[in-house]
């Protein structure tokens, strides 16, 4: 029996069937980049750092599904697919009918059974919300919350509040919608209990789904920028501490609400810190041992 919910569990509850998301990315970019929130983005952030190879905005949306489908179809010929819109901020544009278009076209690829949203908090009006439940088709939204402290997220740049999360998950849930968090573990400033506190105020709020992942320290941010020039510095977590802080979230962690993953990985040249040489699985492993302890 596995120690906590998964997201395979998750999704055997929507889906029969493997299914398998594949990451779009539409063009989109992010309201503290473009100037109608801030500039510059989120201190740590660099795309190019998460963002798989057939994954290209000069690709339409289905051509990148085709390609994601190919590279996966020759394992599990059978498998059923969710488009993931994962790049920068998704749901950001005020011709709401651009971006349903770009979902429907996603949807009218073969195979393609649902979406999954990523995006900002303080980016989904209500009208888009009524409009994606409206859809005869499976939609999760997942909001980059990162973490419940204002004070941390003013210091990376995030442009929203911990209150635009509460309202979005709210809303989100209201209309029907599964609503996952993105959680970054390690920010500049935090310490283990205000990561906990994170946790505890998630626990608050309607949600199915979290991703949490370890801050990465990426050349070319402002974050690594920062760090260097000694501004301030973050916490410098080995593997093996880093799974027994996420064996206190996950006992904190409300039962009901399924952990997507723990780790994120990054390409090698451009990852400064950690340096763990770990696969995502190797270090599920590693937690699951410290479980047991």
């Amino acid at each position: 029996m596995k120690p906590y919910r998964d997201f395979a569990d998750f999704l055997g509850e929507h889906f029969k069937g493997k299914v398998q998301k594949i990451a779009v990315n539409a063009g989109f970019t992010c309201p503290n980049r473009d100037g109608t929130k801030g500039r510059g983005g989120c201190t740590y952030c660099n795309n190019k750092s998460f963002n798989p190879g057939y994954c290209a905005p000069a690709l339409s949306v289905a051509e990148q599904l085709e390609q994601g489908k190919a590279f996966f179809a020759r394992k599990y010929p059978e498998m059923k697919y969710l488009a993931y819109f994962q790049a920068y901020t998704n749901t950001h544009s005020d011709d709401i009918d651009r971006l349903m278009t770009l979902y429907e076209e996603a949807l009218a690829v073969d195979d393609v059974v649902g979406l999954i949203i990523g995006t900002r908090p303080d980016c989904m009006p209500q009208q888009l919300l009524d409009r994606l439940a409206a859809l005869s088709a499976w939609v999760m939204v997942e909001y980059g919350a990162e973490s419940a402290h204002d004070s941390t997220l003013e210091r990376v740049n995030r442009c929203h509040t911990w209150a635009d999360t509460a309202d979005a998950v709210t809303r989100t849930h209201a209309a029907g919608l599964p609503t996952g968090l993105h959680l970054i573990m390690g920010l500049p400033g935090e310490d283990e209990a205000m990561m906990l506190e994170t946790i505890d105020r998630v626990n608050e709020l309607p949600v199915d789904t979290v991703k949490i992942h370890q801050l990465q320290l990426i050349r070319g941010t402002r974050l690594a920028r920062d760090v260097e020039e000694g501004l301030y510095d973050i916490p410098r977590f080995t593997a093996e501490e880093y799974a027994d802080l996420c064996v206190k979230l996950l006992h904190r962690l409300r039962s009901d609400i399924a952990l997507e993953r723990f780790v994120s990985q990054s390409p090698p040249e451009l990852l400064i810190y950690p340096k763990w040489n770990l696969k995502n699985y190797q270090f599920t492993n590693l937690l699951h041992n410290r479980l047991k302890l």
